[in-house]
């Protein structure tokens, strides 16, 4: 009963009604570019518990809807195009929840403004504007501004817990999953347009990659297999499910499958499968001649938001060997769970309540940045355009065209 009670206060608190902070003087203001239905769980939630963040101004395609928006959310402004909030002085931020093909061009936009940018994944459309961006001379300039992708699951303590309990260079496979029933997305989402950067890899099959990135610690070499199942009607572009498969640097292998269109029985939460090769374990008071070794296998349920419920699996299958001969003397199985809703039940350094949502971790490291100081975790650069380079393979294994670049048309 107490593990429910404690569920339920985590995420009321955390996504339906987080305290809302006293706003420090020297606060960050932030404008939205977009009036997307990701934002009040992704940004304005969060920011609401934040002392440093204000949000200060939106703007939409629609005013009418911004303003809408703007009521709904407390939200104090609201400007008459997206270029508005980038020469607005006050604004100090800009958070981008577009669609996936415009991120690129506001991102450029915002940078030249000299505004800070979280922008949610994928940062950009392919690889080639992930080097544009990320390698562009706005960001090597003195006191240059922060960019920042949000793959907002690397920042909670679960995930960092889940890492310090691999062995990186021994991983030899590693799988993500994640499946989005077919009744969540119509069929003309905008997920589903290829003009606008859309397919299942690009949006919740990003995070499976990303996570098999972070798994390894180390890049693929190539894709190897890939598999797409496609939207009718989109001449054969874009896909509602995948399955893909790369070798790693290390000689791992890394799957990911998961569909946007999935049944329901398919329905789970997004998890992360790691097998470890068989290495031998230095340890005294051995009996004489003998050695030990053992296989960690490790699964992570719901990576992504692990505030609602989550669990780490650790498994190790030991044996004991005569040294000479190689013959198995003994044999045995240790099965452990982890759980970590804080840094400190992860045994790690860190900030953060109990109810802190995967966004909140990452909005209080965004600030920290731009305000100068120490970040516990980060999304850099080169990460941002090797996790394009890694979907790009994938699309070109598979046949699929890579997502197109868009021309820079106005400033709505």
């Amino acid at each position: 009963m107490s593990q429910i009670v404690g569920l339920l206060r985590r995420n009321y608190r955390g996504t339906v009604s987080p305290p809302v902070a006293t706003k420090s003087d020297q606060a960050l203001r932030f404008g939205i570019l977009g009036a997307a239905n990701v934002a009040p769980y992704a940004f304005i939630s969060p920011a609401k518990s934040h002392p440093e963040v204000v949000i200060q101004a939106v703007a939409a395609r629609d005013r009418a809807k911004a303003t809408a928006y703007a009521a709904k959310h407390g939200i104090h402004e609201v400007k008459d195009s997206y270029q508005a909030i980038l020469d607005d002085p006050k604004i100090d931020c800009v958070y981008i929840p577009l669609p996936n093909g415009l991120h690129y061009e506001w991102a450029i936009k915002a940078l030249q403004a000299g505004k800070h940018v979280l922008v949610e994944k994928p940062s950009v459309s392919n690889a080639k504007e992930a080097e544009l961006l990320f390698n562009s001379p706005l960001l090597k300039e003195p006191n240059s501004p922060v960019i920042l992708e949000a793959f907002h699951y690397r920042f909670q303590p679960h995930w960092q817990l889940f890492l310090t309990l691999l062995d990186q260079p021994n991983i030899e496979s590693a799988y993500t999953c994640g499946f989005v029933p077919s009744i969540i997305f119509a069929k003309d989402d905008i997920r589903f347009q290829f003009d606008l950067a859309g397919g299942a890899v690009m949006d919740f099959g990003a995070y499976g990659i990303s996570a098999l990135r972070q798994t390894f610690g180390v890049e693929p070499e190539e894709c190897i297999e890939a598999d797409f199942k496609l939207m009718p009607g989109t001449e054969g572009k874009i896909e509602h499910s995948w399955t893909a498969k790369w070798r790693m640097a290390n000689g791992g292998t890394a799957i990911s499958e998961g569909s946007l269109q999935a049944k329901l029985t398919q329905f789970g939460a997004p998890r992360v499968d790691v097998t470890h090769r068989q290495t031998k374990v230095e340890e005294e008071g051995l009996p004489p001649g003998q050695e030990k070794w053992v296989t960690r296998k490790v699964v992570l349920f719901n990576f992504m938001v692990g505030i609602i419920w989550h669990r780490i699996d650790i498994e190790d299958s030991f044996e004991l060997r005569e040294w000479e001969t190689g013959k198995v003397v003994k044999k045995w199985t240790e099965k452990t769970s982890r759980k970590a809703y804080t840094f400190k039940e992860a045994g790690l350094e860190g900030p953060g309540e109990d109810w802190w949502i995967s966004y909140r971790h990452q909005l209080e490291q965004f600030v920290n940045r731009v305000k100068g100081r120490e970040t516990r975790t980060w999304v850099t650069g080169e990460d941002s355009i090797a996790q394009m380079r890694m979907v790009d393979m994938a699309y070109e294994k598979g046949g699929l065209p890579i997502r197109p670049s868009r021309q820079v048309v106005d400033g709505k």
